[in-house]
């Protein structure tokens, strides 16, 4: 998804689709959620609320390692 959305700034929107079959409304959901949540947003099944719930884990887990040391 990412090399497509790198893609169709150096060959254009029309031309990028329709070389991989792929609908305009997939492409500017694409890169919307590239937009609001970068590339994790790219992955399957990956929501902002998803996201947001990732790395609030993250930030729990980077607490309770710090207080393990």
């Amino acid at each position: 998804k990412l090399r497509i959305l790198q893609e169709v700034s150096v060959q254009g929107v029309n031309v990028t689709l329709e070389k991989y079959g792929i609908y305009p409304s997939t492409y500017y959901s694409w890169r919307n959620k590239l937009a609001q949540m970068g590339e994790d947003g790219l992955k399957q099944g990956m929501t902002k609320e998803h996201l947001k719930q990732t790395h609030q884990l993250e930030k729990e887990n980077e607490i309770l390692n710090t207080l393990l040391v």
